[in-house]
């Protein structure tokens, strides 16, 4: 398949496309009536830095300069105080001689700091590269060269990491250093006196890392947005307000995390951030803020409901109104659950690091499909197409392919995704089923091929889960001489429970073809998981496993 292109819209089509997104930034308060002198400084910002972060957290200060934009466990900024710590910070990268055509890289955990970096960074209008703390040193080192930053924003916990890195990188701690020669922290460098920042009409992108399940990650370059269409987009479906308080569940180098932490921009809301995202470190942020949304990855949502109800019940969490899943898949149980628990608040996000978003499924899509992944919101086109690029007829399953306002500009090794008629391939495969509504079935390179049958592990694993006592499950294709490709299960057990494998595998064989039930089932404590909640399938055990 090689790219093509579509005419542009008509006018009368843009105008009505206008028309629906001031609609939806209407309603979620993105537009809103101010003073003068409040809408003539907002103005002003989106004219220097356009929608980007520096642009939406200035104009948030001009805006609501009292309201907290973001606070951590320790630390708290409001909008104004935000706007003016990242000019000192961007006025000290001045003085380093850092300007709009710079990559600078920030490596580190959660933290108000990490968002006065990002946000400075955007005001110099050099690129972000975002670096996963999930990484090995020597993964972390490949990266920096691939890439060639000329600062590093780093914890202090995580400067190991650096210990291969190249040398003649600025360090700036995201925290005082405690005297460590070689060093600045990012109080110093906010000290510095610098020229005023000025990006000279460069709007820095954002280089996020891909998931890294398979090897040393690639990293993708995200555009800027050039304006508001985006944020209307998320939000045409995605029932976020102004008046919101979020707890940002994910990694912030994460690019669901990332794209919350800028829809929460444009929106002036706050945004609650924890260094650690486990399930009670979550309820209990809820709490404290009042968070009337949380976003998180799928596994955290699970880990959530395996709770005592006693543990849950011990935090209030009546506020919750939004809770948006994504960055892995949802499965159909941990959706149903969660909304008979929690009541329908839960959202599905589906989208990658290269396309954003492809659909968000509403609370009542979940309950009509639990695990579907809803239908495209406002100004995205979605298709599920054959390997010819033609239209799959309803419910027959094909690639999907997608198209909006940020697919990104490739990897900055230089290849790209596979696109069709200004359309990007996700790399997954699903259907659309009678109401529209997308449902994923594993990805492309995941599909199983045992003698001449073709599986999805997704749905092997979706089986499994409903089995009482598996907490968690993975099921990959290992090389098998006779068959080309055999399936193994890999199943973590509640607390006290213990399975055999010929259990597992007639709870399969009693719902799925003989072919989808697995050669071997090994138990394991845990999955090994990225911080977003990816297994990475090369630190299962390669082999058989042993059985309980």
């Amino acid at each position: 398949m090689g790219q093509s292109t579509t005419r542009s819209p008509s006018y009368r089509a843009r105008a009505a496309q206008l028309a629906k997104e001031t609609a939806v930034l209407l309603r979620a308060g993105v537009l809103a009536p101010g003073t003068p002198g409040q809408i003539a400084g907002q103005l002003g910002q989106l004219r220097q830095y356009g929608p980007t972060l520096a642009g939406s957290y200035g104009a948030a200060a001009r805006r609501v300069p009292n309201r907290v934009a973001v606070q951590d466990e320790t630390n708290s900024r409001t909008f104004a105080q935000l706007d003016a710590r990242a000019t000192a910070i961007a006025r000290g990268l001045g003085a380093h001689g850092i300007g709009p055509q710079d990559t600078l890289a920030i490596l580190g955990r959660n933290s108000v700091a990490f968002v006065e970096a990002l946000v400075a960074t955007s005001r110099v209008g050099a690129d972000a590269l975002l670096l996963s703390t999930f990484l090995s040193a020597p993964q972390t080192r490949e990266v920096m060269l691939r890439e060639r930053p000329k600062v590093i924003f780093v914890d202090m916990e995580l400067l190991p990491l650096l210990e291969q890195a190249p040398e003649d990188v600025l360090v700036v701690t995201l925290r005082p250093h405690n005297g460590r020669r070689g060093f600045l922290s990012l109080d110093e460098l906010a000290a510095s006196s610098g020229p005023n920042p000025d990006p000279g009409g460069r709007r820095g992108r954002l280089i996020v890392l891909t998931s890294g399940t398979t090897g040393t990650p690639k990293g993708a370059r995200r555009p800027a947005p050039t304006s508001l269409s985006p944020a209307a987009s998320m939000l045409s479906r995605l029932r976020l307000h102004t008046s919101d308080t979020i707890m940002v569940s994910s990694p912030l180098f994460h690019t669901w995390a990332l794209g919350v932490l800028q829809i929460a921009g444009a929106l002036a809301a706050t945004v609650v951030l924890r260094q650690r995202a486990d399930p009670e470190v979550v309820l209990a942020a809820v709490e404290e803020a009042g968070c009337t949304a949380v976003t998180a990855v799928p596994v955290i949502l699970e880990r959530i409901l395996q709770l005592p109800p006693g543990a849950r019940a011990r935090y209030r969490t009546e506020k919750l109104r939004v809770v948006a899943s994504s960055g892995s898949a949802l499965t159909k149980d941990v959706a149903t659950r969660f909304q008979d628990v929690f009541g329908e608040v839960l959202y599905n996000v589906y989208g990658s690091t290269e396309i954003s978003w492809a659909a968000i499924a509403t609370p009542e899509d979940l309950r009509a499909a639990a695990g579907t992944a809803g239908k495209a919101p406002l100004g995205t086109r979605l298709m599920v197409l054959d390997d010819n690029g033609n239209p799959v007829p309803q419910g027959e399953t094909g690639r999907i392919f997608v198209g909006n306002d940020l697919l990104f500009e490739g990897y900055t090794g230089g290849t790209s995704r596979e696109q069709w008629d200004g359309l990007m391939s996700t790399g997954d495969k699903g259907y659309l089923d009678h109401e529209g509504r997308l449902m994923v079935v594993g990805r492309e390179d995941d599909l199983v091929i045992s003698g001449a049958e073709k599986i999805y592990p997704l749905e092997v694993e979706e089986v499994i889960l409903s089995l009482p006592g598996v907490r968690e499950v993975a099921v990959v294709g290992r090389p098998d001489e006779e068959m080309g490709q055999r399936l193994v299960a890999y199943v973590v057990c509640e607390d006290g429970i213990q399975l055999t494998a010929g259990q597992v595998q007639d709870h399969v064989r009693r719902r799925l073809a003989r072919f989808a039930v697995p050669k071997e089932v090994g138990f394991l404590s845990r999955l090994p998981r990225t911080p977003t909640g990816k297994v990475v399938p090369r630190l299962l055990p390669n082999g058989a496993v042993p059985t309980q």
